[in-house]
């Protein structure tokens, strides 16, 4: 316990100290921003996936349900649609 209190204390000196230099970030921004909009992609598809299954069963078993199973397929979409706006005001 006593060496990790002591290389936790080591390795937070040198960014506590005045005069430090800026240590540079781990994934650069045009990276996460990448990271972000692709895990936003591949959330909607796995959604889709289960929703787009229940909506064409719906959509055979009665007629009148294609407009609620459309909507309910491409609403994951606007997920993906909202990453993109979030990564074009941020950079």
């Amino acid at each position: 316990m006593l060496e990790f209190v002591f290389a936790f204390v080591s390795t937070l000196a040198p960014l506590i100290q005045e005069g430090g230099t800026q240590a540079a970030p781990a994934i650069p921004e045009t990276t996460g921003a990448a990271l972000a909009v692709g895990l936003a992609a591949f959330g909607a598809g796995y959604a889709e996936r289960g929703i787009g299954a229940a909506a064409v069963g719906a959509i055979a078993e009665d007629d009148s349900m294609f407009g609620r199973g459309l909507i309910l397929t491409v609403l994951p979409e606007t997920l993906v649609i909202l990453a993109l706006v979030v990564v074009f005001l941020t950079l």
